[in-house]
């Protein structure tokens, strides 16, 4: 029996049991750094419990379709996510990282190649003599011009395989792993921001429309007034001073025109950009007035963030990558063992390269143990160390951020509706108060210049209205995008979270 053999194999199960270990430092997860409920308001809490009850999925969940129901603006979306550079960008980068993750991968198991040699080899006759008969010597048969020695092999070897004895290629393996979820995330969120973005570029444009639409109403009615104004001044019944401030609404109304056809161009040219292409001729008309544009979405928990926002998915993945380099600057203070050997056959013809007596094999074992690196390790394992620090307190910024954004947009929520009403209340008030103004002036009771002020304030309260519906819908949408909804088409009521397998 071959004791080597059974030494050998017996070694062989503790070695695996050895690799299979790493000297990571066991992960957990920070502490929230938020507090566990949002701001606190009897009108908040009404109204998130009205939209959880009407709402049964997470916010996160919620598909884009079901939430933007406005058919130009699914429309835009649909074009925006084949088109954009920066989604293209995001998804290139995710390919990148999976291959760098299967790059790394691979050096967890051995190359294996075959390879087949044919060696040539011209020994002059001087060292031949040299080793058969002495220095000078002259052997009978030797060719004086020297000897050509040709030598066939082919073999299947083992190329520097490294036995992962203390999981530093593990812990290697593991970062890339998380790096590439990493990227998987951070693609989400570009695609959620992109919806987002979208969206609230296309608010803007119906936001533009309605207040141009609105300058111009203004314009043509001041012009038309003027217009009274000044046949009334030609037969003297009112002053030249009424005339000009007559004259001086139509110019500002005007200007406000050219103001706002301008707006509305460039908000175009903005939404163009994030299509990558030229928006539809034939989208569906739409305006900000219309009452299904958007939907209501639940806020649930804080702690729902930790599983539902891609970028805090993303920082604690960053996280868990810079703890597992912990492991691999940990082993680099361990021996490592790589492994070379091949075995095949060699002849020094080609046809008895495969006849019996021509096996051959090599086998070499290197071990390495570290004992001066010039302090490169311990320097390594304490920036490994720093660099996790650095990754939790990015994480926790990371969820201190997104609580922020949530709380904003919930404040907004509760309080923008009733500005909203209070606001249209205004706009009724200073509609009535220019009409009884510009009667009295007519009557000859006022001057146009109580006119000229009612005027003002109608026409202030009214683009205040639009400017307040802008506001609303963009911080739903703000809302939807800072609880992580936009990334998934269609509502998914069986979601699950986390950064998907592994490729």
């Amino acid at each position: 029996m071959n004791y080597r053999l059974v030494r050998l194999g017996g070694a062989v199960p503790v070695m695996l049991m050895i690799a299979a270990c790493t000297l990571e430092p066991r992960y957990q997860r920070p502490a929230l750094p938020v507090q566990q409920t949002w701001p606190d308001g009897a009108a908040l809490q009404a109204r998130d419990e009205d939209t959880r009850a009407a709402v049964p999925a997470a916010a996160a969940d919620i598909g884009w379709r079901e939430f933007f129901t406005d058919p130009a603006l699914q429309k835009l979306i649909e074009i925006a996510l084949v088109n954009n550079r920066d989604a293209r960008i995001a998804a290139i980068n995710v390919a990148a990282a999976r291959a760098q993750y299967q790059i790394q991968r691979a050096s967890l198991f051995p190359d294996i190649a075959a390879t087949g040699t044919e060696t040539a080899e011209r020994v002059p006759a001087s060292v031949i003599s040299a080793e058969e008969g002495g220095h000078g010597a002259t052997i009978p048969g030797i060719n004086p011009n020297g000897t050509v020695i040709r030598y066939f092999s082919a073999s299947l070897g083992l190329t520097s395989y490294e036995v992962d004895l203390f999981g530093r290629m593990r812990s290697l393996n593991h970062e890339k792993l998380e790096q590439y979820f990493g990227y998987q995330q951070t693609q989400r969120s570009a695609v959620i921001s992109l919806v987002a973005e979208v969206a609230n570029a296309y608010l803007t444009v119906l936001a533009d429309q309605a207040l141009l639409a609105l300058t111009q109403d203004t314009y043509d009615s001041q012009k038309a007034s003027y217009e009274l104004t000044r046949q009334t001044y030609e037969r003297d019944i009112s002053t030249r001073l009424d005339l000009r401030q007559a004259e001086t609404s139509v110019d500002t109304a005007q200007a406000n025109l050219a103001l706002y056809t301008r707006q509305l161009a460039q908000d175009k040219n903005a939404l163009v950009l994030l299509l990558g292409a030229p928006i539809p001729a034939d989208l569906p008309h739409s305006a900000i007035d219309d009452e299904h544009i958007l939907e209501d979405i639940p806020a649930g928990l804080p702690s729902d963030l930790l599983v539902r926002r891609p970028d805090v998915l993303a920082a604690e993945n960053d996280l868990i990558a810079a703890n597992a380099s912990i492991g691999a600057a940990r082993a680099a203070f361990f021996p490592s063992i790589t492994l070379t050997g091949n075995i095949g056959t060699a002849s020094g013809e080609l046809s008895g390269l495969f006849k019996d007596g021509s096996k051959s094999w090599t086998f070499e074992p290197t071990i390495s143990l570290p004992i001066f690196a010039g302090g490169s390790n311990v320097a390594n394992l304490k920036l490994a160390k720093v660099q996790k620090e650095l990754y939790v307190a990015q994480y926790e910024q990371t969820i201190q951020t997104a609580f922020r954004e949530v709380a904003d947009a919930l404040i907004g929520r509760g309080t923008l509706d009733d500005q909203l009403r209070a606001q249209a209340a205004l706009q009724d008030a200073t509609q009535d108060s220019y009409a009884l103004s510009d009667l009295r002036f007519r009557n000859g009771i006022d001057n146009y210049l109580t006119v000229l002020e009612s005027q003002r304030s109608m026409y202030a309260a009214q683009q205040n209205v639009i400017s307040l519906k802008l506001a609303r819908l963009q911080n739903l949408v703000t809302l939807y995008k800072a609880l992580g909804g936009g990334w998934q088409e269609h509502t998914n009521t069986s979601a699950t979270t986390g950064a998907g397998a592994a490729p």
